[in-house]
């Protein structure tokens, strides 16, 4: 909702401005000119781009105008599924907890969380540190460099896709003047013709310069920006986990331990510690849901 509102806004503003002066609008739609500059920077953005990073930028493309953002319900998941994990492996024995992060998809624990479950980076990212924390003889301090890594080098991953989008927005601009210039190329082939046509040929030209750097600064650089948002949020849930489980290594109750990743979430999206103890306790998101309904 928000990408379209400021869409709307953006376009009205530029548009009507320019109608309010005495512009003719029509006059700005240049289909050739738009096929030259997008094609270009579609061009160059494959070129420029392995071909995952290609279809991340898609999916990130699509997640920062939908605003899929993390929200309150995710890092509740993740604190559910992280408690009732320490809980198993304060009580249970090694094997049935194995079950557990062995195989996540068909675990009791991580059906009941479905939203950990759908990120299959973030489960096996719990996975994997917990299956260390079975193994008993891992260094929290080795553990901890570990994490910082691997959250490194994820960090780096998600945000392919925002370095992919600012290149394009970068040569958008330069991209714009080329198909100007090709414009006024075209213009000139055309000085015989009256001052009519040839004005509105060098004006149909200078379609190509606002239209590029009208798509770099209020349509993919905005965009890049709202998946760098997106994608830093999500990588939060990491630091969660990391500071969650590092603390419960340290030999802090599972309870205790959660309040230390609950302290990593932003203040805007932050759960209340009561609203974290009716999730551990119920022992559920669906209850929890409900509650909150209620």
């Amino acid at each position: 909702m928000g990408f379209v509102i400021g869409m709307v806004v953006a376009v009205g503003c530029i548009l009507g401005g320019f109608a309010a002066m005495g512009g003719r609008v029509a006059v700005i739609w240049q289909p050739w000119e738009f096929v030259i500059i997008c094609g270009a920077s579609l061009g160059t953005f494959i070129v420029a781009n392995p071909m995952p990073t290609i279809k991340d930028t898609g999916i990130a493309m699509m997640d920062a105008i939908l605003d899929r953002a993390p929200t309150q319900r995710h890092y509740l998941d993740v604190l559910g599924v992280l408690y009732t994990l320490m809980r198993e492996l304060r009580g249970k024995a090694r094997n049935e907890i194995e079950e557990h992060v062995d195989n996540p998809s068909e675990s009791a624990i991580f059906k009941s969380f479905p939203k950990v479950l759908a990120d299959k980076d973030l489960t096996n990212f719990i996975c994997d540190y917990c299956r260390l924390i079975i193994i008993g003889n891992a260094r929290t301090h080795e553990i901890e460099a570990l994490m910082d890594e691997e959250i490194q080098t994820v960090s780096r991953d998600k945000l392919k896709a925002f370095h992919a989008l600012s290149s394009v927005a970068e040569g958008l601009p330069a991209l714009g003047i080329c198909a100007a210039v090709l414009g006024v190329i075209k213009a000139m082939g055309a000085l015989d013709e009256a001052p009519e046509i040839l004005g509105h040929l060098i004006g149909a030209a200078l379609v190509g310069t606002f239209a590029g750097i009208f798509m770099s600064y209020a349509l993919v650089q905005p965009i890049a920006m709202k998946v760098k948002t997106i994608r830093e949020r999500r990588c939060r849930l990491y630091i969660i986990v990391k500071q969650t489980l590092l603390a419960f290594m340290n030999g802090a109750m599972p309870q205790i331990a959660l309040e230390h990743g609950r302290k990593t979430i932003s203040s805007h999206d932050r759960p209340s510690i009561d609203m974290v103890e009716n999730e551990t306790v119920s022992g559920g998101a669906g209850k929890a849901d409900e509650q909150q309904a209620a």
